[in-house]
């Protein structure tokens, strides 16, 4: 079947959860996709758990890595993640994040050029991601299970052909969203000056989007992820820092940032 569509997984040091996230691929009700995995690491295990199960998979992984880790670059693997795509349009999603069974779908059936399509995650449980972690159940991923766990945000887990609440999104998140490919070229990508984790990264993208007249369109209970618990994993200085970067961005005003894309 021919892919029109890319899902590009951010992803650093968690195979169990990639194991995951590539057997909710498997399970889409909408085969029309394939994935490009931007690694920021250099992970000899990640080239032999794909080696050892790339035929369990029906959609193609093309697997991109740093040559050595030094840090959080999400950012420019993300841009190299970009210029490996094939397709009009890209779906971002993390690391730990598992797309529902339905989640190619929903953005087959709304994707166009001139939009951002932004969704949000189900926040697992940590006794209910251990399980999930431990037995690969995928069927205990509905919401009459997970309301009845240790989960929060349940309700974002309801597929519904309107959100619970409109214009409910709050900005985008890194871990579920989509745009034309052709729109991110135009900004040049993702600044790849943010080089710690937190926030800053995604608000950028997103300001500078819609700057340059992308509009905003919620994917809220249409693409459904569960985000699988884990310890935060960057500091609050690292946060403030960031917030900082950004605030500078926003003064500066560049809708095509200066280290991205066109710099690799």
């Amino acid at each position: 079947m021919t892919s029109n569509l890319t899902i590009v997984i951010s992803y650093y040091k968690a195979l169990e959860n990639l194991n995951l996230i590539l057997l909710g691929l498997q399970n889409q009700s909408d085969k029309r996709f394939d994935v490009v995995l931007s690694e920021d690491d250099n992970n000899p295990e990640t080239v032999v758990f794909l080696e050892e199960n790339a035929a369990n998979f029906t959609f193609g992984i093309h697997h991109i890595y740093q040559m050595e880790d030094l840090g959080f670059r999400k950012n420019s693997m993300l841009n190299k993640a970009i210029l490996k795509t094939q397709t009009d349009f890209i779906v971002f999603i993390d690391g730990d994040c598992i797309p529902d069974k339905h989640f190619v779908r929903a953005y087959q059936n709304h994707k166009k050029e001139g939009y951002i399509y932004a969704g949000r995650r189900v926040m697992l449980g940590e006794l209910f991601s251990k399980n999930l972690l431990k037995k690969r159940n995928m069927s205990h991923l509905n919401f009459c299970t997970l309301l009845n766990s240790d989960s929060k945000k349940v309700k974002e887990g309801l597929r519904l052909s309107f959100p619970l609440a409109l214009n409910s999104n709050k900005g985008l998140l890194g871990c579920n969203w989509g745009v034309a490919k052709k729109d991110l070229l135009a900004v040049n990508g993702f600044d790849a000056d943010y080089v710690r984790a937190g926030v800053g990264e995604d608000n950028d993208i997103e300001c500078r989007l819609l700057e340059n007249g992308v509009e905003f369109k919620s994917m809220k209970n249409k693409a459904i992820v569960y985000h699988v618990h884990h310890e935060r994993s960057y500091s609050e200085d690292g946060v403030q820092a960031n917030f900082r970067l950004w605030d500078e961005k926003k003064k500066a005003n560049n809708i095509r940032c200066l280290n991205g894309i066109e710099q690799l």
